[in-house]
């Protein structure tokens, strides 16, 4: 048989399917009417796999292919029926309110609590977000989100994520602990400097101050040092001022260019860091949840149940919607016997009607479901 009759064979199966997929898809509607007249989930996960039994038996040395497509039939069923169940969820109720803002364009002034001092990366990054900001300086990621909180100030800026040094793990556990939504994202680019007083030589250095970011970001550097003790402060602006209004000829900081010329310092080497890719990722979180126009980025918090394909059933919920997820990773419950919680990313809009009704289904289906926000990254 010729190529193009193979083709032309493949083309009348491939019409078939389709007419036979939106049948599928029309009485799954149908399905979804009756689960929403009678207060049934959507998931029937025994029903499922009986069919994905049924089928790869009947499918032979070709089984493994038949219970891909088949699990994806059911996923995109489900995703469909999620559109049409009317239940309540708590991430719908959070979207309406975001939405109902109607704020079309990111403010450009407000109040905007900011860990550290004048000098800090988080100050650098707050006046990119909202650049006629007035800043308020707080001690801690924790006194950020608080001030946020209590609302002292309408905006907080933090940093969620380092490209050497992974995630900001006290922030996402922050974001968990507190009812606060992500508005903004950016990023910086970070260049780290050893920072002394004028004329001090860097043999005279035997302590080290920086934030323990910044201390992991240079960790090849400070590898190779004798005798020098590292130690961790709350920001690489705060080890600046500290050497400079110390006086101490033994200490030095790792900070930055802009914090040298700010404190007076010298730089005696400006090669002290891992990689030059070097970048960390900030967000703008208020206390109400409001999503501005460009929003393109979702981020979730969402644990389930410890079983086999449990994490599967969340990706192809995105993988069905052809969503690109641009972070997934996992973090231990304190307290709790290897039970994880997992951050998410994807490349999606709430305003899209299947994302919504895949959000809402992952709320139904999910142990523990998050959703911080829909922004856009700039």
């Amino acid at each position: 048989m010729e190529l193009s009759e193979i083709r032309t064979g493949i083309d009348s199966v491939d019409d078939q399917l389709l007419e036979l997929f939106l049948e599928r898809m029309s009485l799954s509607e149908q399905v979804a009417a009756y689960k929403n007249e009678h207060h049934l989930p959507i998931l029937n996960k025994q029903r499922e796999r009986e069919i994905l039994a049924k089928v790869t038996q009947r499918a032979g040395e070709k089984e493994r292919y038949a219970y891909h497509l088949f699990s994806t039939l059911f996923e995109l069923g489900r995703c469909r029926q999620a559109e049409l169940i009317s239940a309540p969820t708590r991430v719908e109720q959070r979207v309406q309110a975001a939405l109902t803002y109607n704020r079309e364009v990111f403010p450009q002034t407000g109040m905007v609590a900011c860990q550290g001092v004048e000098g800090a990366n988080s100050q650098v990054a707050c006046d990119r977000l909202l650049p006629r900001g007035n800043i308020v300086y707080v001690k801690s990621f924790e006194a950020v989100a608080a001030a946020v909180e209590s609302g002292l100030c309408k905006f907080g800026v933090l940093p969620i994520e380092n490209s050497s040094n992974g995630s900001v793990r006290a922030v996402y556990q922050l974001l968990q602990e507190h009812d606060l939504s992500v508005v903004r994202a950016t990023r910086l680019c970070i260049r780290h400097e050893l920072l002394v007083l004028p004329g001090v030589k860097q043999e005279e250095i035997t302590e080290i101050y920086s934030h323990e970011q910044a201390i992991g970001q240079c960790s090849q550097f400070l590898g190779g040092l004798k005798d020098v003790k590292v130690i961790p402060c709350g920001n690489t602006a705060m080890a600046a001022k500290m050497v400079a209004e110390s006086g101490k000829r033994n200490i030095a900081a790792i900070s930055s260019h802009p914090c040298a010329a700010l404190y007076g310092l010298e730089c005696i080497n400006d090669h002290i860091q891992n990689s030059d890719n070097n970048y960390t990722r900030f967000i703008c979180i208020t206390k109400d949840p409001v999503i501005y126009a460009g929003a393109h980025k979702i981020s979730l918090v969402v644990a389930f149940e410890n079983k086999p394909g449990a994490l599967y059933d969340v990706i192809a919920k995105m993988a069905a919607l052809d969503l690109n997820m641009t972070k997934l990773e996992s973090c231990p419950v304190v307290g709790s016997d290897f039970e994880f919680v997992f951050f998410l990313e994807l490349e999606a809009s709430v305003k899209d009607p299947s994302v919504l009704a895949m959000l809402k289904e992952m709320e139904r289906s999910c142990a523990r479901f998050q959703f911080l926000g829909n922004y856009a990254e700039v």
